[in-house]
């Protein structure tokens, strides 16, 4: 059952209908927040939202470079999430980072969790980011809105984990 909500979680941050450019700024910005929060020894559920959030950003601006060039193809959303997760993931395993019993929720290793989940937020905030500037004719309503909103969202996210003590 959990693989399969995971397999659900996955398949839905694969698929949107667009895909929207991410700013560098903003990458590099979740980048600082995953070392941050290891540093910090922060719980890997939070860490995982990170992680997740970086790897949504990475392939959103990676997918727009390709576009750029023309070398964008069907289905790439998909295959580039897929291999970016499993560049990061993979080696965390095989270094034995993740897959510890006492690290898991609802079975799952709980930095796993947090990138599953921490890509659906930044992907649900960099829509929510251009909903709310095709409400404001294309213009954004506030100065770096564009970095402020998926950071907030991570943020905010991270926020509520933390006060929760999943």
């Amino acid at each position: 059952m959990n693989k399969f909500i995971f397999s659900l979680a996955l398949a839905i941050i694969s698929f949107p209908a667009q895909v929207f450019a991410v700013c560098p700024l903003c990458t590099i910005a979740v980048a600082g927040g995953v070392g941050l929060a290891r540093w910090l020894k922060i719980d890997d559920l939070i860490s995982g939202l990170w992680i997740g959030g970086l790897i949504l950003s990475l392939t959103l601006w990676l997918i727009s470079f390709l576009k750029r060039k023309n070398l964008d193809f069907k289905g790439a959303l998909f295959v580039y999430v897929i291999l970016f997760y499993m560049l990061v993931y993979i080696p965390l395993y095989l270094t034995e980072v993740i897959g510890h019993e006492e690290n898991q929720i609802l079975g799952i290793d709980k930095l796993l969790v947090g990138g599953v989940l921490g890509g659906i937020l930044f992907l649900l905030a960099v829509e929510l980011d251009k909903k709310l500037r095709e409400k404001n004719n294309n213009k954004v309503f506030f100065s770096y809105q564009k970095v402020i909103i998926p950071l907030g969202v991570l943020i905010l996210s991270s926020l509520v984990i933390y006060l929760l003590k999943i």
